[in-house]
């Protein structure tokens, strides 16, 4: 597996791009402010097809360049779960206040949880976690032993539940759902460094 992770914007988001390595068909999650250049560069010396472009949530600092990956590689599937689509199509929406402004983008699809996307040899599976957004997903991929959690989990923490786009009485059924991975599961969080499932236990 090809896998790669980078820190961009404001508040320094993970953005993370990963791949088949047979059949060169990539995936990216979360396009952050300054990053979208970057990654496009990334996938042609890599000689990476984009197939899709996945959002954890749709907080600013996370979506904030999707429109700009999507207009250059137009090929590629921009996806989010429902509840969050509102504000990626209309940013500020969420009642959150940007300090950049942003263009919006309509989605190609919705995330549902308990998908399976296909990237050549690669799963991901999508599981809804709600509690810092409405529509907070995390992309599991079993096999290679990975969990993109996005702002749901972090490494001694959980994600922030006093916004505007809070469900705090959702957040325990999330953490339940991915605290039950497999203790060694690679955790890449939303921002900060990575940690493992078995490390975070207590959070549930």
């Amino acid at each position: 597996m090809i896998i790669e992770t980078f820190q961009f914007g404001p508040i320094a988001t993970t953005s993370v791009l990963f791949a088949c390595p047979k059949t060169l068909r990539a995936a990216v999650v979360d396009v952050p402010f300054e990053s979208a250049s970057f990654l496009d560069k990334r996938l042609e010396e890599l000689n990476l097809q984009l197939e899709f472009i996945l959002l954890t949530h749709s907080h600013w600092d996370h979506i904030g360049e999707a429109s700009v990956l999507k207009k250059r590689r137009k090929e590629a599937k921009l996806l989010v779960h429902e509840e969050d689509a509102g504000n990626l199509i209309q940013p500020g929406s969420d009642g959150l206040p940007c300090p950049i402004p942003m263009e919006g983008v309509v989605p190609d699809g919705y995330l549902t949880d308990g998908q399976e996307l296909a990237l050549g040899t690669l799963r991901i599976k999508v599981i809804h976690t709600p509690g810092h957004t409405p529509g907070g997903v995390c992309f599991f991929l079993e096999k290679e032993g990975i969990l993109i959690s996005g702002d749901t989990l972090f490494q001694g923490a959980i994600g922030n539940l006093r916004f505007k786009t809070g469900r705090p009485h959702l957040m325990p059924g999330s953490l339940k759902k991915i605290l039950s991975l497999p203790h060694e599961t690679r955790v890449i969080p939303g921002h900060g460094d990575e940690t493992k499932i078995g490390n975070e236990l207590h959070k549930e």
